[in-house]
């Protein structure tokens, strides 16, 4: 899905509930089809990515990339869903919950959390913010585990 055009977005310190519906349903496309390009078209080239309040930073396109491609190994049957948006000036605060099956286990994995997304005044995210539970819920019975594909950037 393309970036949307600049100056669709009402602005910097305007975003609309249906700006953050509108940036959520590209994030859950990306996330859901673990598609990396179209993921990489929701962030600024030097936008910040903190995945947990206690885990260092992703700093710019290539670890914000790096990360996007280990979720997209290492996962699958991804769903993801924003219970409850919010717009507050240039930010977009989501409320939301998902699951996955790990590749590499078949282990069926939830979880809930709140991210943060503030965004310039082209609707591209400077910076992404989570806090996330996740935990491990049975066996997806209709995956068949492989070993996980190594990642750069894993170890």
């Amino acid at each position: 899905m393309p970036r949307p055009p600049a100056g669709t977005l009402q602005g910097m310190s305007t975003l609309t509930p249906g700006d953050a519906d509108d940036l959520l349903a590209r994030y859950k496309r990306a996330r859901e089809a673990r598609d990396v390009d179209a993921a990489m078209e929701l962030y600024r080239p030097d936008a910040d990515l903190r995945t947990d309040p206690f885990a260092d930073h992703l700093a710019g396109d290539l670890a914000i990339r790096a990360y996007w491609n280990r979720l997209a190994a290492e996962q699958a049957s991804v769903e993801f869903d924003a219970e409850r948006a919010w717009a507050a000036g240039s930010t977009v605060l989501a409320a939301w919950h998902g699951a996955w099956t790990r590749r590499d286990t078949a282990e069926r994995m939830r979880a809930r959390g709140f991210a943060t997304f503030e965004l310039d005044d082209d609707g591209l995210i400077v910076r992404e913010r989570h806090w996330t539970l996740e935990r491990a819920v049975g066996t997806d019975r209709t995956f068949q585990p492989d070993p996980a594909p190594e990642v750069p950037g894993r170890g």
